[in-house]
């Protein structure tokens, strides 16, 4: 069983970035800016022989107003699932009260607690470190995590009472959803109704999200990968440096993601932004759920209004799966797993050569090929060229001539006879190279004679 590390402390004394450090990544946002972090973030680590589980926590013990209250929250659910505490302080700041506050609630937990000083790059790691011994703590570690700094002799004293384990494989887990959306359009309480537990921070403020979080999870022996992203606003609405990474960081989950469920506020209806991020899972090809969320609280009327609104803005993709929910009373959100599997599994759609040009074959013979001059267009066979989104390649001649109006029509054919839902779907045509192409016939003196014998009994 690998051992827990759970990192905890003020806001800024540099938690993301240590984890960051153990874990050999860049998965938490790091940036300086106190508060940055406010859900659990879990990462892997290895040390040796021995590997571990690390836990990021947002800033506690200062200001526990709002949203920071939640924070804390989140925070003491780490601290219960922790084997060891890595107690982050900043010798920049000094003792602080918060530190104090902190270390109080710490002693009461009966779990070993390490005290890292961070910050000692440029300055005498002891004299340092000096005026924390005042905490009471016996372990105390000096570290430079930006640097890297003190890391080796840290893991070495946090892993001795540990056995050393042999490293799990870690498999892809499952089927990956990415819940996207605006801020405050009820992203987070989704993913906590979801897995049915408070998970990440759910608070009345837009933004309160700033960082991915991959939660993985199993459900009636399905698993998931559930992976909640910041609020994306208008680019012109993107005003803090630290909200500009949290967007990148949520358009880079749509290319890790195999289903997005892009939940759209039903009091407001489908907006110009919805519109955009639709656009932008669509142009990664990721299947795609549209949640429409606060359904609960809309009255029949503005209801009606709703849904002709989307039938009238989503006309150009009828395969998009919709579905109405209220994540904070739970209506619907169940139903929500059936429409990530068939989108999934269309998605990732699997049939030989042969399968899928017999199915070329009969779309063929419904609807007859044009004419392309005096020959007819051929389209010999067609195959999965791959997922994710379905790319049917389909080999003939003359591919450049096929009318729009046809490919359409083999797209919207091929959709209806394999029940492909929820997922974009790429038509490709490739055409055999001609292995003359580009090659002069060089004639004979023999040949040259004759052509000119033949040009001069012509114009006779």
């Amino acid at each position: 069983m690998k051992p827990v590390f759970a990192i905890v402390g003020r806001p800024n004394v540099g938690k993301s970035t240590l984890f960051n450090r153990l874990t050999r990544s860049r998965d938490a946002l790091v940036a300086d800016y106190p508060g940055l972090t406010r859900d659990r973030k879990y990462g892997s680590g290895s040390f040796g022989d021995h590997h571990f589980v690390v836990i990021d926590t947002g800033g506690i013990g200062e200001g526990l107003e709002g949203v920071d209250e939640v924070v804390k929250e989140q925070a003491n659910l780490a601290l219960a699932e922790a084997n060891v505490v890595l107690f982050l302080v900043d010798s920049n700041d000094g003792l602080t009260a918060a530190d104090e506050q902190i270390a109080q609630q710490l002693r009461e937990l009966n779990k070993p607690v390490h005290l890292v000083v961070n910050k000692i790059d440029g300055q005498d790691a002891d004299a340092a470190a000096a005026e924390f011994y005042a905490l009471g703590i016996d372990s105390v570690l000096k570290v430079a995590a930006s640097q890297g700094r003190g890391l080796k002799h840290l893991l070495t004293r946090v892993l001795a009472p540990f056995p050393p384990s042999e490293e799990e494989q870690v498999e892809e887990h499952g089927i990956k959803v990415a819940v996207l959306g605006r801020p405050n359009v009820g992203k987070s309480t989704l993913v906590n109704r979801m897995l049915g537990e408070d998970r990440v921070v759910v608070f009345d403020q837009s933004g309160t999200t700033r960082d991915t979080i991959s939660i993985p999870y199993e459900r009636e022996g399905q698993a998931y990968t559930l992976i909640d992203t910041a609020g994306v606003r208008r680019r012109g609405k993107v005003y803090e440096t630290v909200e500009k990474f949290s967007v990148v960081k949520a358009l880079q989950a749509i290319e890790e993601a195999h289903v997005v469920l892009l939940v759209v506020d039903g009091t407001e209806g489908i907006t110009e932004q919805d519109m955009n991020l639709l656009g932008h899972a669509m142009e990664a090809g990721r299947a795609i759920v549209l949640v429409v969320n606060k359904w609960d609280g809309l009255s029949q009327e503005h209801r009606e209004q709703v849904k002709e609104e989307l039938e009238r803005r989503l006309h150009f993709a009828p395969w998009l799966r919709r579905h109405t929910i209220s994540a904070l009373h739970g209506t619907g959100v169940g139903d929500l797993y059936g429409f990530i599997q068939t989108a999934y599994d269309s998605a990732f759609l699997k049939l030989n050569t042969a399968q899928m040009t017999r199915l070329l074959e009969e779309i063929v013979a419904q609807r007859s090929l044009p004419m392309i001059g005096r020959s007819r267009l051929k389209l010999r066979y067609a195959h999965l060229g791959g997922s994710n989104p379905p790319r049917i390649i389909i080999h003939g001649n003359h591919e450049k001539g096929i009318p729009d109006d046809y490919r359409r029509y083999l797209e919207n054919k091929f959709r209806q006879i394999l029940k492909m839902e929820g997922t974009p779907v790429k038509v490709e045509f490739k055409t055999g190279k001609n292995p003359y192409e580009g090659r002069k016939n060089i004639l004979t003196d023999r040949q040259r004679r004759r052509r000119k014998r033949l040009i001069k009994k012509a114009k006779r």
